[in-house]
């Protein structure tokens, strides 16, 4: 893309406050960008040959869309904690390892996506955002949901293609959760706790792929009473 065709990009997302420019193989954070105007609304730097965000991306306040999709990132800078306004950030195929704890502030992200990445541990600094319903892990290296998980407010979590061996059962309290996936796992028949089965509202539990058979499944304390909720969930939809 020329520099007049770049140009006129930076000139059109000061009137619509969307600005794209992916898929231009860049290297370094536009130097157009740090000193734009607060203005923007989406921002989309996907497919390019990024290795850092710097934190000269927290002074877009009003931002509510962040696509930072297949680039080179190892890291989320801790800056977009300031991005308050923030509903939807994906971070899809890159090297991310961690997500920064101060992510807790992000209080209006409704949907997460950081599926294909690096991940090990669980993020629970998600845990607590009322208004996120999706949060997409799926395709990381996280080897355990922990207990601290049950204080996510998302409808659905997807945890496939992880190393997943330990799954807490306090993931039955999480208030708003119908669909886990939890597919190609690391799962013994031993870590799927009858409170999930029992007392959670879970109506579509994901489990192929796992260290265990679906006979062995159906023999698990509370495998009817999520039947129940599953046809139940299904007569809905129809």
């Amino acid at each position: 893309m020329g520099n007049k065709q770049v140009k006129q990009h930076f000139e059109n997302a000061k009137k619509t406050g969307v600005l794209k420019i992916s898929l231009l193989r860049l290297c370094d954070f536009p130097p157009q960008l740090r000193d734009f105007p607060n203005v923007l609304r989406t921002l989309d730097l996907s497919e390019n040959r990024f290795v850092k965000i710097p934190e000269a991306i927290g002074n877009f306040t009003l931002l509510k869309h962040l696509n930072l999709s297949s680039n080179k990132l190892d890291e989320l800078p801790e800056a977009i904690s300031k991005l308050t306004k923030l509903e939807t950030l994906n971070a899809i195929n890159n090297y991310i390892t961690v997500v920064p704890m101060s992510y807790s502030a992000l209080k209006n992200l409704k949907q997460v996506i950081l599926s294909n990445n690096l991940i090990c541990e669980f993020p629970i600094m998600f845990a607590g955002l009322k208004n996120l319903d999706v949060l997409d892990l799926s395709r990381n290296k996280i080897t355990k949901v922990p207990a601290e998980a049950k204080g996510l407010a998302v409808i659905e979590l997807n945890l496939n293609q992880n190393q997943l061996s330990e799954l807490a059962p306090e993931i039955a309290e999480c208030p708003r959760l119908k669909t886990l996936r939890l597919e190609e796992n690391c799962l013994q028949i031993q870590a799927i706790s009858p409170r999930i089965l029992k007392e959670s509202l879970v109506a579509n539990l994901c489990l192929d792929g796992n260290l265990f058979s679906s006979k062995q499944l159906i023999e698990v304390e509370g495998y009817d009473v999520y039947m129940e909720r599953y046809t139940n969930c299904r007569k809905k939809l129809e």
